[in-house]
């Protein structure tokens, strides 16, 4: 009966050591071959021949303390590049690129503050812990299962070394023979990302060197702006207004014909627009480094030249338009928080979340409806009467996720302190709305498609000669909503009633209306602050040098 008992024992354990050898080769074989962007996990994705599994067998061969060091060497290798193929995913999805060490460090500080907002002090401390844990115990698992196979292999290692170099052979024979399938594709992505890091560094040295040359510096005041002398600027980002309201067929069957009918309603009470593409530096979120590119007149495209950028002595067009002599603003209904780098900008005045006396219900996320910003926006800075003219930077963000539930236009007079807004709250709860691909898509169109009945509302209703506004994507929406795409143009609108500022940007050749044609001009979003200045200050001799 005992003896029974200890065959039945050690059958069990053989099963399990064999179902451990087992996992733990699925387990190596998955972690080289999965790729880095969750679309691209597909059965096809894992029909590849290794040569990195058949390296790290003939390295796991090595008897002794060698062998322990290759283990160990290998382990943190192949630990990092899940670590990073990890990272990559949520970066593809979010921002349709992959992690950048350099870039992206600033993640580490945006997460612990989200963190605290939603789950407190504790709580943020208790998650970070957790994802320190995650990914140490990455580590270790992969060195255990290292050592499961080095195990496995130094059971028989001539017959192992003799089966790899083998297939080492076969392998080369393969690649030299044109297989595509005989890849090194672990060791490809790594080099990438050691490519990308090390061109980012060189990136920013060179970025350092160029920030601080502003052309504009020496520019006379007076020079500046002069052909919108007494007129009010407003430059409006629209969340997430990218062109693939256009290009993707089932966004544009609503969309094309919303700007359509923008364009003959503006017309209809005698304003004006135009109507072209800008390139975004982001792509799916970020929307900061699209602020500072437009307004720097430079490709802000990561946090670390966002950070350079504000300690510069770069003018941006906020202080530009200051030092002409205009009162320069900030509307963030976004912020909740300090914002110390909106020093940089040069703003008289920075109006948060808390400063616009919105008194309705959130939107989730969103703090307020976009038409209760504009309204206070109209209500605190273009008072009648003798005044500075203003040069309003402002932030829209009903088009930001999760889009729902949606305000509804009111009319204008009715906005008052935003409660009027609670009884139009359209939408499923985010929870519900997420669970489909579809219905996310439907609610970012429904988003946008406010965003704009808002932008076109409020300049029929306020739009005097002295209004002058450029309101633009900052860019795309996430891959999820856009598909996979490489695209990152958004929209740009150029809309006044006073004639003149339009005859003053004929030569940039945009679209008439709020329809810009296929091949309307497409600008890099750094190009656009320089473009606005040459159009409408005073031709000098500086200027003209500057444009040639």
């Amino acid at each position: 009966m005992i003896r029974n008992e200890v065959i039945g024992a050690d059958l069990w354990g053989r099963r399990i050591k064999i179902s451990l050898n087992v996992l733990a080769l699925v387990f190596i074989f998955v972690a080289l071959l999965i790729p880095n962007r969750i679309s691209s996990i597909t059965p096809f994705a894992f029909a590849y021949f290794p040569l990195e599994g058949l390296l790290l067998g003939l390295v796991l061969l090595c008897p002794g303390r060698v062998g322990l060091c290759s283990r160990a060497i290998a382990s943190f290798l192949l630990a990092t590049g899940i670590i990073f193929k990890l990272a990559d995913m949520g970066t593809y999805q979010a921002f349709g690129r992959p992690f950048n060490p350099v870039l992206d460090s600033h993640f580490l500080a945006d997460g612990m503050n989200l963190l605290q907002g939603a789950l407190g002090l504790i709580g943020a401390f208790t998650a970070t812990a957790l994802l320190i844990a995650l990914v140490l115990g990455i580590y270790l698992l992969v060195y255990a299962l290292l050592g499961q196979i080095q195990a496995l292999l130094q059971l028989a290692p001539t017959v192992c070394g003799t089966g790899l170099l083998a297939a080492l052979i076969i392998w080369t024979g393969l690649s030299f023979g044109g297989w595509q399938r005989a890849s090194a594709p672990f060791y490809g992505l790594m080099t990438e990302h050691v490519s990308n890091t090390l061109s980012s560094i060189a990136d920013l040295k060179a970025f350092s060197e160029v920030v601080n040359n502003d052309p504009y510096a020496s520019v006379p005041d007076g020079s500046l702006f002069e052909k919108l002398k007494g007129k009010d600027v407003w430059v409006v980002f629209i969340e997430s207004y990218g062109r693939t309201v256009l290009d993707k067929a089932d966004f544009a069957a609503t969309i094309r014909p919303v700007l359509e009918q923008s364009s003959a309603n503006l017309a209809a009470k005698g304003l004006f627009a135009r109507s072209a593409y800008l390139t975004s530096p982001t792509n799916g979120g970020i929307s900061w480094l699209a602020h500072g590119t437009l307004l720097s007149g430079l490709w802000i495209n990561s946090q670390t030249r966002y950070d350079r950028l504000v300690m510069s002595q770069r003018r941006s067009l906020n202080r530009l338009f200051q030092r002409a002599g205009w009162r320069t603003v900030a509307v963030q209904p976004a912020h909740t928080m300090d914002w110390p780098q909106g020093k940089y900008f040069g703003y008289d005045r920075i109006y948060a979340a808390k400063d616009l006396g919105y008194r309705g219900q959130s939107f989730n996320w969103i703090t307020m409806p976009d038409q209760y910003t504009l309204s206070a926006l109209q209500s605190l800075e273009r008072k009648s009467g003798a005044r500075t003219p203003v040069m309003a930077e402002i932030a829209l963000i009903s088009s930001h996720a999760p889009w729902t539930p949606l305000p509804q236009l009111v009319e204008w007079n009715q906005v008052g302190d935003g409660t009027i807004f609670n009884r139009y709250r359209v939408g499923d709860t985010p929870e519900a709305v997420w669970q489909n691909t579809e219905h996310i898509r439907e609610q970012y169109r429904k988003s946008i498609e406010y965003a704009l009945a808002n932008i076109v509302s409020y300049a029929i209703n306020y739009g005097d000669d002295n209004l002058v506004i450029l309101a633009l994507g900052d860019h795309q929406p996430a891959p999820f909503v856009t598909g996979e795409s490489d695209n990152r143009d958004v929209l740009v609108h150029l809309i006044s009633r006073d004639s003149k500022v339009m005859d003053a940007v004929k030569d940039w050749h945009w679209t008439d209306g709020m329809l810009p044609a296929g091949n309307a001009p497409v600008w890099g979003m750094d190009k656009m602050r320089d473009r606005f200045i040459a159009a409408f200050s005073k031709q000098t001799t500086e200027f003209a040098q500057l444009n040639q």
